[in-house]
């Protein structure tokens, strides 16, 4: 069973929504990190942070969470936008949202619950909202 850090995915997925210039997957971590660190609570390695952030880009391109903005939008080859896989995975997952730990939970039941089939399967269904 795949189990993944949902608050460092959704502050990637919130960056992706959020930005026109360079996705940086790496500095994202660090701020991440930051912010739990000033919260009082336990960040971890932040090497190891930081490399599970670039590895989850490549997953949620991979998987089609995100894709390359296009030109005409202002994309430059290194930046995303959200496709609407990933704006369902942010709206599931997003911690401004009351609520969102259930979604989360579901979702880590899964054997892999980024796999798009799953994921779309999972998200589909009423009671996990």
């Amino acid at each position: 069973m795949t189990t993944y850090n949902w608050d460092l995915i959704e502050r990637l997925l919130h960056e992706v929504q959020n930005g026109e210039g360079s996705f940086a997957p790496r500095k994202y971590a660090e701020q991440e990190a930051a912010e739990k660190a000033t919260a009082g609570e336990p960040t971890g390695n932040l090497d190891a942070l930081k490399k599970t952030a670039a590895d989850y880009e490549a997953l949620l391109f991979k998987r089609g969470f995100i894709e390359s903005r296009p030109e005409e939008e202002g994309g430059n080859g290194e930046n995303f936008i959200l496709t609407p896989l990933g704006a369902q995975l942010l709206a599931l997952i997003d911690s401004s949202i009351p609520g969102n730990d259930h979604p989360r939970q579901v979702l880590d039941e899964q054997a892999d619950a980024l796999d798009p089939t799953t994921f779309a399967e999972v998200a589909s269904k009423a009671q996990i909202a």
